[in-house]
């Protein structure tokens, strides 16, 4: 019987894990499953960075423009879904080829999320109204209070992350961080981690090369068609909310432009010092292929 593998790969935005996803799936002819908290959303191709139709041709893709943006897809929904996925897939594959970078999606994907308490929605709309009244920071700073540990590693311009940690802190009276047990859940299949790694300058290059050309393919007219939902979750994100800015004349088209590159480096450091804090990724160039082959097939056993 066979051994079923979930090649996991993960990195910055920007270090080239599409690609490299796309060229593994091709050697292991296994399907691709997304673990990025945004590709998933339909309307947002350019934001998102999602694959182009030839790629999606190339490879059968799954979790790539599936839901609609007006779709709340925590990690818990996104654990359930995928895993339900993967039970389909590795029925006709011995191998799938996860990617993105998503730190909380491939958590969720690989050890399971704690199980904490449902929203309360009433609690919710007042967070929600603070959120649009106040601004992220007033919010980050009451979990501060309530939760310094947490504050010191949730990615604070991400009100999705703020708003449902204050949340579970006002609703148990209890710090966020203490109700994360981090108790991995055994997976029916073996897990593989790849880590995508650049030096610091080429990265950086290479992120604002890519946004410039984000530019030149439509991201403004991208983002304005979406500006009428600018408050759905799925567009708190890097590259829609400098345009919204720019949209309500808090900034220039220039300044959101290198806005972008700023916050987008920013997004990237984050990235990394979160998955440099899992010791079961093996860290590899983007274009190392063939010492990730080896180390897929014999080295990790």
């Amino acid at each position: 019987m066979s051994i079923k593998r979930l090649i996991v790969i993960v990195g910055p935005t920007g270090s080239g894990k599409t690609d490299l996803s796309i060229r593994l799936a091709l050697h292991y002819r296994a399907p691709i499953l997304s673990t990025d908290s945004r590709q998933v959303y339909r309307g947002m191709p350019i934001g998102t960075a999602q694959p182009t139709d030839e790629q999606l041709k190339t490879v059968e893709h799954h979790f790539i423009a599936s839901h609609d943006i007006k779709d709340r897809l925590n990690c818990g929904e996104y654990e359930m879904q995928a895993l339900a996925c993967l039970e389909k897939l590795f029925a006709q594959h011995d191998d799938v080829v996860a990617v993105g970078g998503s730190g909380l999606y491939v958590r969720a994907l690989c050890e399971g999320m704690d199980e904490l308490p449902q929203a309360d929605e009433a609690l919710r709309r007042e967070l929600e109204r603070r959120l649009a009244d106040e601004g992220i920071g007033a919010l980050a700073a009451q979990l501060r209070e309530l939760d310094p540990r947490y504050y010191e590693e949730v990615d604070r311009s991400n009100p999705a992350r703020v708003v449902r940690a204050l949340e579970v802190c006002l609703q148990t009276g209890r710090p966020y961080s203490a109700q994360r047990t981090g108790v991995r859940r055994e997976r029916p299949f073996r897990i593989i981690k790849i880590g995508v790694d650049l030096p610091r300058e080429v990265l950086y290059d290479r992120i604002n090369r890519r946004v410039d050309a984000m530019v030149a393919e439509g991201l403004e007219a991208e983002a304005r068609r979406l500006y009428p939902h600018r408050e759905l979750n799925a567009l708190q994100t890097v590259g829609y909310r400098e345009f919204f800015d720019c949209f309500d004349g808090r900034v220039t088209r220039d300044e959101a432009v290198e806005l972008i590159k700023r916050n987008t480096r920013r997004y990237a450091k984050r990235q990394l010092t979160w998955f440099r804090r899992d010791p079961g990724i093996r860290w590899f160039a983007p274009t190392d292929d063939e010492e990730m082959i080896r180390y897929i097939d014999f080295g990790n056993s």
